[in-house]
């Protein structure tokens, strides 16, 4: 009898300090954002496609898994506001990373009765009381740089890493070469990450320079049926540029996730 208690002692001391120990997995590479991350089901099914549907062809997803948690239609205040990101965060742990990429949306009406998803322009804390009719509620409306930093700062205290995209370009151009916005949303995403001190990746330059560089009628093959929204070839090269400046990072440890 005094052995089957000591067995049944031993027994639950072994659940006991399997309890206690963490949980190990492989971490989670989390992508927020619009319609030029994930478009529609990320599937391709209208012929349009976001790179971050892409990246598992250059990320070991063996080692590293990926979650596209990207909406079409959304800017960072709208991607708060309907509840995505509350659901990203809850999902976020120590070691996991965090990717996003905003500001095609970011620019529309703060008050229009079709989106409502505008944001003042800048990185500041300025903000301003709007009434939201499709909500049919008051809104305190803040800068694109101010959501961002929402994003950045709560997944921090989760204990992820977080790399901050500028925005892919549209197919504009000015004098045999990509329109590249100096003074948007490409230079507020390297404000806030500077602000932040989280990585950053310039995608939209990265992106402007490999359409100068093959020209635009080929650049124009990548836009099938409009100027923002790329098909495969172009979502692929997207998420091949953005892969390669990510392994160059440093202090990220993502590096070890690219493929070769």
């Amino acid at each position: 009898m005094r052995l089957l208690k000591i067995h049944s002692l031993a027994g639950t001391l072994l659940l006991l300090i399997l309890a206690m120990r963490p949980i190990e997995g492989k971490p989670t590479l989390f992508v927020i954002g619009d319609s030029t991350v994930k478009n529609g089901k990320g599937d391709g099914s209208n012929g349009q496609w976001g790179w971050g549907s892409l990246l598992s062809l250059y990320v070991d997803t063996s080692r590293l898994s990926i979650e596209n948690h990207a909406l079409g239609g959304t800017s960072t205040r709208t991607y708060l506001t309907k509840g995505l990101w509350g659901e990203v965060l809850s999902r976020l742990k120590a070691g996991d990373y965090l990717i996003m990429q905003f500001g095609h949306n970011d620019g529309g009406p703060l008050d229009d009765t079709a989106r409502a998803r505008g944001t003042l322009k800048g990185v500041g804390d300025e903000h301003q009381e709007i009434y939201n009719p499709i909500t049919q509620k008051k809104e305190e409306v803040y800068t694109y740089g101010w959501y961002l930093s929402k994003f950045v700062r709560e997944a921090k205290t989760k204990g992820a890493k977080v790399i901050i995209c500028s925005p892919i370009p549209r197919d504009k151009w000015q004098a045999d070469k990509v329109a590249r916005d100096l003074n948007s949303y490409p230079k507020w995403a390297e404000e806030v990450a500077a602000r932040e001190n989280v990585a950053f990746v310039p995608l939209h330059d990265l992106v402007a320079d490999y359409y100068d560089r093959i020209g635009e009628k080929q650049a124009h093959t990548f836009f099938p049926t409009d100027h923002t929204h790329t098909d495969r070839k172009g979502a692929q090269k997207n998420a091949e540029l953005i892969t390669k400046a990510i392994s160059k990072l440093p202090d990220m440890g993502l590096k070890k996730y690219i493929k070769r």
